[in-house]
């Protein structure tokens, strides 16, 4: 049985009868030790919608970076689209940072273009793992009214789209999420369920807490692995390191 999505397989087969499709029997390692423990030690699985929300200040771009560059360093397509920050505002941050590597960079507003931007480069390179990591999902565009119209709806189809591309190509998808000052999802609350994994970053206020002032990367949500785990981390000039 040559499966790209389960919906492939024909009602009333037993389950022992169903064949995993080779690459989502891969891990894709990103270099960063407490990422690739987050989601089970390995590292992600190809085809994995991840959504990164955080509080504002919080540092997603940052990490998002980071793990971009580190991606690179670890011999994988990283492709990181911006359309929040103009791609100087990214250049300059990355030099900041010191990254070694860099990744490839974007800055479409439209999904249709994403993708066939990353279809590009999956041809040029196409023996390498595709990591799109999409800043921010809130200024992307589905383009399904194609004058720039948008609606509450639109960043829903955007990442329908995404996730529908990642399944086709057993690329994995990054989206940052933006969140309302009460901290919950900004959007309709559909997104939570399209995404396999659901990532949180914030600062922690508990002026009681061990971890005080410091950055918390939550997993909220993880189809491919544990959910409800937490790491601390220091931010400095040069991006993130575990604290303890």
């Amino acid at each position: 049985m040559n499966l790209k999505f389960d919906t492939d397989v024909k009602n009333g087969t037993n389950i022992l009868d169903v064949e995993i499709p080779a690459q989502l029997e891969k891990y894709c390692s990103t270099g960063m030790a407490f990422i690739d423990d987050a989601f089970g030690g390995k590292g992600m699985t190809p085809s994995t919608v991840i959504m990164l929300t955080g509080t504002p200040g919080a540092g997603k771009t940052t990490l998002m970076m980071q793990l971009a560059d580190s991606l690179s360093r670890k011999g994988h397509l990283s492709i990181f689209n911006t359309a929040e920050e103009s791609l100087f505002q990214v250049r300059r941050v990355a030099k900041r940072l010191r990254l070694k590597k860099g990744f490839m960079c974007g800055s479409e507003r439209m999904v249709p273009e994403i993708i066939n931007n990353t279809d590009e480069l999956r041809k040029k390179y196409p023996k390498k793992q595709a990591f799109i990591i999409v800043d921010s999902l809130q200024t992307i565009d589905d383009g399904k009214y194609g004058n720039g119209t948008t609606n509450s709806m639109s960043q829903v189809r955007a990442l329908e789209a995404l996730t529908q591309y990642a399944k086709e190509t057993y690329a994995i998808v990054i989206v940052i999420g933006q969140v309302t000052k009460s901290g919950d999802l900004a959007g309709k609350q559909t997104l939570k369920h399209i995404v396999d994994a659901h990532c949180h970053l914030f600062v922690d206020l508990d002026r009681k807490s061990d971890s005080y002032g410091e950055r918390c990367f939550e997993v909220k949500k993880n189809r491919f692995g544990c959910a409800g785990i937490s790491y601390v981390l220091s931010m400095g000039e040069r991006g993130f390191r575990e604290a303890f």
